[in-house]
């Protein structure tokens, strides 16, 4: 019986929780503005003569975003009014049928409200994009190498706990051990939205494994996120290219196979390169290897634009080497922090083990929470 109790007590607590989480995005303007963007929108729309404009295009699919959003937020109301009636039975008999139906019940509310998250945060353009996920080893030599494999791990479980399909198209393997650099297709929706928050530098600070002298050392990796965007937005110039096929290097079979048709593309006026080593066949790595630059390129005209207007208001910081996003000490406390929204946890082991949610909640909070005010300030 005090097991059945205990049972109960956690669900209770889950409820709690969730409800908790599900009033603080109510509390969001945009939220309580919901029906009048609605009504706005379909205003807009009555008065519409050219359908087939870019214009309409948009409107037809925020007003789509919002019915969506309205659509979810009104079934987690609805789960929460069944929770809490079976939690009401529940107070005077204690059956095991409505046991079991409050947990499922409860499972389909977390499921519910993380999807009501995905839409209620992420409405950037290409928020709801496949990602293309980089990492690069900084300062720290063997250490930094070795810290940008951990990184890779740690998303590499986040991805399969998230159920994403993913393909890794390129690993540079360390002399020593670690990796230099590696790339990722990361498919599913809202795999951008969800992992732009990544965008910087992690630093790692630990007792060195590969020190004689037991030092305590730090080390950077870099973690460049970008969408995945269709060829036909932008025009390469073929003459911009230089193509070279290769052996590739290491040991490999770890992450990539180890391929004598591994492709190298550099786009010369910018400099960008990109490997791509994860396909028996050249054809297949070269077109993988133009998807990344396609969508690397249109990452940095972006990043320019924002360039040219935040420079005018004092500073701009994109996933570059002086922007330094969390922190992950293993010595000589446990310590993750995210230093733009100040959130942290002392569970090293559990964030290195892929469940970096909180994290990424934290950010997309933030982000919301600064749109917000912007408006208001407008």
């Amino acid at each position: 019986m005090n097991q059945k109790r205990t049972e109960l007590n956690e669900e209770q607590e889950s409820v709690k929780n969730l409800r908790e989480e599900f009033n603080s995005l109510e509390g969001f303007k945009e939220s309580k503005d919901l029906d009048k963007k609605i009504e706005s929108l379909e205003k807009e729309i009555s008065n519409i003569t050219d359908w087939g404009s870019d214009k309409t295009r948009k409107i037809l699919s925020k007003l789509n975003t919002l019915k969506e959003e309205k659509e979810k937020k009104n079934k987690i109301i609805s789960l929460f009014q069944e929770v809490d009636f079976l939690l009401e039975l529940l107070k005077d008999e204690h059956d095991e049928s409505l046991v079991n139906e409050l947990k499922d019940k409860v499972k389909e509310l977390k499921i519910e409200i993380e999807e009501y998250k995905k839409i209620f945060f992420l409405s950037g353009e290409h928020d709801k994009s496949n990602a293309i996920v980089s990492l690069s080893a900084g300062a720290g030599g063997v250490d930094a190498m070795d810290w940008t494999q951990i990184l890779l791990e740690m998303y590499l479980k986040w991805f399969q706990r998230k159920r994403f399909d993913f393909n890794i198209v390129e690993v540079s393997y360390g002399e020593e051990a670690g990796i230099k650099s590696a790339t990722v297709i990361v498919k599913g929706d809202y795999a951008y939205g969800l992992l732009k928050g990544e965008n910087g530098v992690h630093r790692l600070v630990r007792i060195s494994p590969f020190d004689a002298a037991h030092r305590r050392h730090t080390s950077f990796a870099l973690v460049e996120v970008v969408p995945e965007i269709p060829e036909e937005e932008i025009k390469i110039n073929e003459d911009d290219l230089r193509i070279d096929v290769f052996r590739a290097s290491g040991h490999g079979g770890q992450y990539v196979n180890k391929t004598d048709s591994a492709v190298r593309v550099v786009h010369i006026p910018t400099g960008i390169v990109v490997t791509c080593q994860s396909e028996r066949s050249q054809l297949k790595n070269k077109e993988t290897a133009l998807k990344v630059l396609y969508s690397k390129l249109v990452e940095l005209k972006k990043i320019e634009k924002e360039r040219k207007v935040y420079e005018l208001k004092g500073g701009f910081k994109s996933a570059s080497w002086g922007n330094q996003v969390r922190s992950y000490v293993f010595h000589p406390y446990t310590l993750v922090k995210d230093h733009r929204t100040g959130f942290e946890t002392g569970n090293l082991e559990k964030v290195l083990n892929g469940e970096i949610d909180d994290f990424i909640w934290a950010y997309l909070r933030k982000l919301k929470d600064e749109k917000g005010k912007k408006e208001k300030d407008n």
